[in-house]
């Protein structure tokens, strides 16, 4: 039988010869953390590679997803259906190894990783995930929901901000499951962090109120197996473990070094390495007696097995919430979903109720909450400006995970990431709010939300000078337009209580994408619709008002302003000019429409056009053409009440009139 070092070795050669011939790629932090991974992989976690999917696993997360061939080399070792043609052909084209692990691609990827803290993050989300499902569905012996949440972390990840956000609400929650393990190398792109680095990191999570296991031989076996254990132990508390280690451990004259961070190591020197790590078969090649020592798949078989039995035994008796639990976990709607969202968006339309989009975006979470016990809230300390809680909203804390609401603090980027982790792991459908100006704090997450393709909602309001008096730090300007560009994303501003609740509606079916609702602070009012607008407002863009389906104008507005375009509608067909003013609310969506319903809202033959909204112009060009304007936003805005602000910025009737008589 190998030795554990001959065991980790192996992801050491595989990680030095796929960065080699790939000639990219960064070999350092597999090296280095290969022997943690080795007694993790093979002593510990709770897995099947047969079944990449068994809800019951340990989930793994690898934050610093720049050594992504740690992850491949373990995922191929320990028997995923990822052959060794597949390493070979690391970070190439349409290959099942990318430079950085990616959710979906490869099975066994737990998250999408790279921006460094963010896979920490998703961790977070996904031990709270595990805490609260188990709270809901375990029954007296019948743990079906048991498992750890395991993730690898290096200094990079430790100095980005989000570090801080997530371990902090981490350590409050209690996440007891939560293990993570400190790759202390000394060591980042820049060389020796001791410039730049030099936090006390054991203090510092002490103060979050986590067990953190200090000074462990990262290159030791039984070191390394002894805080695992002693982690496990602590269940009230998450787990930082710290791990001392040395980068491209095994690189005679790069190891220890930035050199081996993020390069290949050179033909010469991998031979080097071979010779001191006593390893004499060719590149890409393992012994039989290695891959045997690996194998994972007949002990994982095993373990879902035994769970199977369990599971079975729960279904017997608690059948009711064996199917609520399957429901949840295929991220399907209840049976009578559908029906009940259509009378809820038709009784809204004829309510015909003046208000703000963010309360009419609390009326539809009121409506939601009692459809969807899966729905689970939050707000970046912003709830009462959010309207995020409705009547059944139950917080989550240290010592209740049956709620339904996380109280997630001033920490906007956290929150989009852990509501990452929460839609990856499964059972639940998050949704997050915060200011629509402060969706920046939390940018890249949301980005990360499109590239994985989660079911995320993010509640941003106050989405425009309309918020007013708070002035131009507060009032977002290109954030809508900016949202729209990232893809996967549906990017709703609703007009009125109707098209918020058409909104929700499409965001909690939207089961392939996350939903940014931008909402108003100021009231709107209700436009009447009939049965077909309302159809079509799933459409992202449609006829709102026309005086004639042959009009010589038309107006394209989203949110606050639909309104105004109305007003100034109905003024100039008084004068004789034919005007159609369309609403957009999900633009997105519009362009994915048929070429067809496109022209027969927005008519070739029709080019004189405006469109009208409270932030960027650049969205609207595509739609107005060279011979249309914008009145939109083209500086920041200021302080002052938000009728005040419209009138400045040439948000009104008038304005909008003497344009259109411009054209």
């Amino acid at each position: 039988m190998p030795s554990h070092r001959q065991l980790a070795n192996a992801i050491r050669i595989l990680a030095m010869d796929a960065v080699q011939q790939a000639k990219s790629g960064h070999p350092g932090m597999p090296m280095g953390m290969a022997d943690i991974a080795e007694v993790l992989w093979n002593d510990f976690l709770q897995h099947n590679p047969e079944n990449p999917h068994w809800i019951n696993r340990d989930r793994f997360v690898l934050s610093n997803g720049h050594g992504s061939m740690l992850h491949y080399a373990l995922l191929h070792l320990s028997g995923y259906d990822l052959p060794i043609s597949e390493i070979k052909n690391f970070r190439q084209l349409d290959s099942k190894t990318p430079g950085h692990p990616e959710y979906g691609h490869t099975p066994g990827i737990e998250t999408t990783t790279g921006p460094l803290g963010q896979g920490l993050a998703n961790a977070v989300g996904m031990a709270l995930a595990e805490k609260m499902l188990g709270a809901s569905f375990n029954r007296q012996q019948f743990n079906v929901i048991d498992h750890h949440t395991y993730v690898f972390l290096g200094d990079g990840c430790l100095m980005e901000g989000i570090s801080h956000e997530v371990c902090s609400l981490a350590g409050t929650l209690g996440l007891g499951k939560l293990i993570a393990f400190w790759d202390d190398n000394n060591i980042s792109i820049d060389g020796e962090v001791e410039g730049w680095f030099t936090d006390n990191t054991p203090e510092r999570f002490k103060a979050y109120n986590w067990h953190v296991v200090a000074d462990v031989d990262g290159h030791d076996h039984a070191a390394i197996k002894k805080a695992i254990t002693e982690a496990q132990q602590v269940t009230d508390k998450p787990t930082l473990i710290c791990c001392k280690t040395t980068i491209g451990f095994g690189s005679p004259n790069k190891q220890g070094k930035e050199s081996s961070h993020g390069a290949p190591l050179g033909d010469e020197e991998i031979a080097l390495a071979r010779k001191q790590l006593e390893w004499d078969a060719p590149a890409f090649e393992i012994p039989e007696d290695i891959y045997a020592g690996w194998d994972a798949s007949e002990l994982g078989e095993q373990r879902e097995a035994k769970w199977d039995d369990l599971f079975a035994e729960y279904a017997a008796q608690h059948p009711e919430l064996v199917a609520e639990l399957s429901r949840r976990l295929a991220g399907e709607l209840p049976e009578n979903f559908a029906d009940n969202i259509q009378n809820f968006v038709t009784a809204t339309r004829d309510k015909a109720e003046k208000v703000a989009t963010r309360k009419a975006s609390q009326q539809s979470i009121e409506f939601l909450g009692q459809q969807l016990p899966e729905l689970l809230g939050g707000s970046a300390d912003l709830a009462g400006s959010n309207l995020t809680l409705w009547s059944g909203s139950v917080g989550v804390s240290h010592d209740n995970f049956v709620g339904n609401y996380i109280y997630y603090g001033v920490r906007e980027f956290a929150m989009a990431a852990i509501m990452n982790g929460i839609a990856l792991y499964g059972g639940f459908i998050p949704y997050g709010g915060t200011f629509l100006i402060f969706s920046d704090y939390a940018r890249n997450a949301i980005r990360m939300s499109a590239l994985m393709k989660q079911r995320v909602i993010y509640v941003l309001t106050h989405d425009s000078i309309g918020l007013g008096e708070d002035g131009p730090t507060h009032q977002p300007i290109e954030q809508v337009a900016s949202l729209r560009l990232i893809p996967n994303m549906s990017v709703w501003r609703p007009c009125d209580t109707v098209e918020t609740a058409v909104a929700w509606q499409s965001a909690v079916e939207h089961s392939d994408g996350p939903t940014c609702l931008a909402l108003s602070r100021q009231g709107l009012r209700c436009e009447p619709r009939t049965s077909q607008q309302l159809d079509d407002i799933k459409r992202g863009g449609y006829i709102i008002y026309e005086s004639s389906p042959m009009p010589d104008v038309i107006i394209m507005a989203s949110g606050s302003e639909v309104s105004l375009a109305i007003d100034a509608a109905k003024q100039l067909n008084e004068q004789g000019t034919a005007v159609r003013v369309v609403s957009m609310p999900n633009c997105n969506l519009f362009d994915a429409q048929e070429m067809d319903y496109q022209q027969h809202v927005l008519p070739n033959s029709i080019t004189k056009r405006i469109a009208i909204e409270a932030g960027s112009a650049e969205t609207w060009y595509r739609y107005t053409g060279l011979q249309g304007k914008v009145i939109a936003m083209h500086s920041f805005g200021d302080s002052a009440p938000a009728d005040k602000l419209y009138q400045k910025f040439g948000f009104s009737v008038g304005n909008i009139i003497a344009t259109i008589q411009s054209l």
